[in-house]
Parts: structure tokens; C-alpha cells; sequence
């Protein structure tokens, strides 16, 4: 497809089916954003500055997917994201981090905490949306495939 063609395609929203995400930034500008640019009428986004405030709003309501910044002040990210896969009910949860940090031991100690996908900032939004539905739709196949398979094995966060 030719860039012209490209620009002349109709604007769609690229979260288009029902999607609940929590956004974890001690950034305000950051969270804002993510308000504007990942809401859609079927996306709903929720926002929490630190870890605690992750924490309280995952104990009051079901998320779909997690974008976690790893650096926060008192708790970072790497503790939420541990505490998210340590926990029955969100252990299969997508979680990607989004943050400054693009050094090689970052990106290697969010993988080895559990990390479904690492993106940096600045963020490209319209990007990030498509990154998002591709994770939403990878862990929709992967709950089906536990589902199917539940009778095989255990359905555990190690299994």
C-alpha cells in the first residue's frame, strides 16, 4: 500500500472490542495521556500512581491487561509485577511494562519477573494500541487453550 493510500484509509479505533486497562505511572502527564489516547467506547482505562493505588483498584475490579513504569517512587514496578504473578487471580494476566528504562538489565529483569512485553518511552499511542490488542488477543488464546486443556493439566500460574 502506497503512503497516499495509507492516509486516505478511514480512522478506526484499534481497541475496539471490550477491554479494561490499568495504567501504573507515578507520571500524571503520562496517565493523562494514556486516558486520552487508549480510551475508546468499548476500552475503558483506569490509572493509579503508585503500586498501592494498583493494588487497591485490581482488589475492587478485574483488569484485561497492566502497563506497568518501573520506576515509582516507595514501590517500584518490579514489586508490583511480582506481586501481580505471584497472585492466583492475575498471574496469567498480560502485563506489559512501559517505561524510560531501555538498558539491557531492565528489559532482562522485567522478562524474568514475568513481563509479557516491554515497551519504552516516549510512547507512540496509536503504536502502543495495536502492541495492546495483540497481547489481549495472544492471552485470549492462551485462557482458551488452559481452559481446553484444564482436564490435562493444572490450570496453576506454573503450570
Amino acid at each position: 500500500m502506497s503512503t497516499a493510500l495509507a492516509k486516505e484509509r478511514t480512522w478506526s479505533y484499534v481497541l475496539a472490542e471490550p477491554t479494561r486497562i490499568l495504567v501504573v505511572d507515578d507520571d500524571p502527564i503520562l496517565l493523562e495521556f494514556a486516558k486520552v489516547y487508549l480510551a475508546t467506547p468499548a476500552a475503558v482505562i483506569e490509572t493509579a500512581a503508585d503500586v498501592e493505588g494498583a493494588l487497591e483498584l485490581m482488589r475492587r475490579q478485574a483488569f484485561d491487561i497492566l502497563l506497568i513504569d518501573i520506576e515509582m517512587p516507595r514501590r517500584d514496578g518490579y514489586e508490583l509485577l511480582e506481586l501481580v504473578r505471584s497472585a492466583p487471580a492475575t498471574c496469567n494476566m498480560p502485563v506489559m511494562m512501559l517505561t524510560g528504562h531501555e538498558d539491557v538489565a531492565s528489559i532482562d529483569r522485567s522478562y524474568e519477573l514475568g513481563a509479557t512485553a516491554f515497551t519504552t518511552k516516549p510512547v507512540n499511542w496509536r503504536q502502543l494500541s495495536y502492541q495492546i490488542r495483540y497481547l489481549l488477543r495472544s492471552a485470549k488464546a492462551e485462557q482458551e487453550l488452559r481452559r481446553r486443556l484444564s482436564g490435562a493439566m493444572n490450570d496453576s500460574c506454573n503450570a
